[in-house]
């Protein structure tokens, strides 16, 4: 593979941070403590700026400016028009903003600029538009019911403060994903990003304000998820969570929410997603599909297909192909627009990046290709491709969120769905095949809650998105996260001079 220029060099294109402090009640303000935290350079490991470090006191100011916009404020009064009408003045300020958007999140997380400039900012604000559409097409139902001297129906209630819980690998689609149901339901929130990537969700914040969404609606808690994040899943006042990130995680925020006051929890876990390409595959294509579910966003995302099962006829001609397209897979500065791929987010992410790779050699697996950190300087690792995995080893068992592929042979359909679904993760699936009869067979016999047939990270705003097994609950994106954003309550009664009892 190509190195590329790792030194910062395209400065030049860096915006000026405008936004560090904690946006609660449509103001910024430093936290309570004084206290702040360092936002990292991915590319050289210098810091870009001082963020407030937000704790359990800034979380209650949130949650109460929140609870206030909720109970007594207009937002969850307004009309469904005229919610939508705000959401879609806030996405025009995000497309007017599209460069400035995208160079924040390349600098904070080392994301590619162009990629953002094309496809991460632009999906944001396609989000909340997609969302604004449906929020006047809330409604509930008129019941049949059983006893014919009762009338009932049903209605779709906001159901209340919401907190949601960010991750640093897509930090504006993710800030999208959370926030554009829950305005659209008529909910009010508490948003805390992570730690790594603070800068994009401040700016969102002053976007929303000017967009005119009213005060209390939008809240945005920077901080750290043993403090911050614990309390936003603890709080009492807080009727969900929205979570995205690790499993570990995940189980301590569906202990805290049920060991508080019970909220409702979404939960995008992890994953460890297999890729199957049968015999007759394009050995080319499903090259490429290889390659783009594996090192797409360098590896940092839930959905990598780092588990790769190839049918042992082209097996060899696959792996060679593999090896040969890498060769031209440019690694560099995000801001360089001939970069595929960026530094990792962070070093304790590059760290285990290694790690892990350090335990593919030690365990017997074969190195194709790369397993290196580029550079001395920022938190580059080259795209790295093992042979020869077996099911004991922890680059085939745990997610690693980085770009490495491990590389699998098997001989019968049966096999192949064996081998897929023996993982504790089911977040999604890739099946490449021209036989239609096949890839019916397999997606039906994955266990997971996205299958997609010879494409990869096919993901869309109508397509609900979430994991079986330990990769999560409930589901983001399409009108299931709306609704999970929303209470449902019968009203029930009686016809006139029916008798009901």
């Amino acid at each position: 593979m190509e190195s590329g220029n790792h030194n910062g060099g395209s400065a030049a294109k860096f915006p000026a941070i405008k936004f560090t402090k904690l946006f609660i009640n449509g103001e910024f303000r430093d936290a309570v403590s004084g206290k702040t935290f360092e936002t990292i350079d991915p590319r050289n490991g210098e810091v870009i700026g001082r963020i407030a470090e937000g704790d359990k006191e800034d979380v209650d100011l949130a949650v109460k400016a929140a609870r206030q916009a909720f109970d007594h404020g207009p937002w969850p009064r307004f009309s469904g028009a005229e919610r939508a009408r705000l959401i879609h003045k806030f996405a025009d300020l995000i497309e007017e903003h599209v460069e400035e958007l995208a160079a924040l999140d390349a600098m904070d997380g080392g994301k590619l600029f162009l990629w953002g400039k094309l496809t991460d900012i632009p999906v944001t604000a396609g989000h909340f538009r997609y969302y604004a559409g449906a929020a006047d097409k809330i409604h509930g139902e008129v019941l049949k019911m059983t006893r014919p001297s009762m009338f009932g129906y049903t209605l779709k209630e906001p159901i209340g403060v919401v907190g949601h819980i960010i991750p640093w690998n897509f930090p504006s689609i993710m800030f999208a994903m959370k926030v554009a149901p829950a305005l659209a339901a008529g909910c009010t929130m508490v948003v805390k990003p992570a730690e790594q990537t603070p800068l994009s969700a401040l700016f969102y914040a002053h976007l929303a304000k000017q967009a005119g969404i009213p005060d209390g609606v939008i809240n945005v808690v920077t901080g750290f998820g043993p403090t911050a994040g614990a309390a936003i899943t603890s709080h009492m006042d807080i009727e969900k969570v929205s979570f995205t990130g690790s499993t570990e995680v995940g189980r301590k925020v569906m202990q805290a929410a049920a060991t508080s006051n019970l909220k409702a929890v979404s939960l995008e876990l992890g994953g460890k997603s297999p890729l199957l390409i049968f015999d007759d595959a394009d050995v080319d294509k499903a090259a490429d599909l290889a390659l783009l579910g594996n090192f797409y966003n360098k590896g940092e995302i839930c959905v990598a297909s780092s588990r790769v099962f190839v049918q042992e006829g082209i097996y060899d001609a696959l792996a060679k192909k593999l090896v040969e397209k890498v060769k031209g897979w440019t690694v560099g500065d995000p801001f360089d627009p001939t970069a595929r791929q960026g530094p990792q987010v962070d070093k304790r992410q590059f760290e285990k990046v290694l790690s892990y790779i350090d335990d593919g050699k030690q365990e017997g697996a074969t190195l194709l290709t790369g397993g290196n950190a580029i550079g001395n300087k920022g938190y580059f690792i080259e795209p790295t491709i093992f042979a020869d995995v077996t099911d004991g080893m922890k680059i085939y068992q745990d997610e690693i969120f980085g770009p490495v592929m491990s590389l699998m042979k098997f001989k019968t359909v049966e096999e192949a769905i064996e081998l897929a679904n023996n993982t504790r993760y089911g977040l999604a699936a890739g099946v490449v095949s021209r036989d239609i009869d096949l890839v019916n067979t397999v997606s039906r016999s994955i266990k997971a809650g996205a299958i997609w047939v010879n494409c990869y990270i096919a993901f869309d705003v109508d397509c609900p998105y979430g994991g079986y097994k330990m990769s999560g609950i409930g589901r983001d994106s399409g009108l299931d996260a709306l609704y999970s954003y929303l209470h449902v309550k019968s009203v029930v009664t009686p016809l006139h001079n029916s008798p009901w009892l």
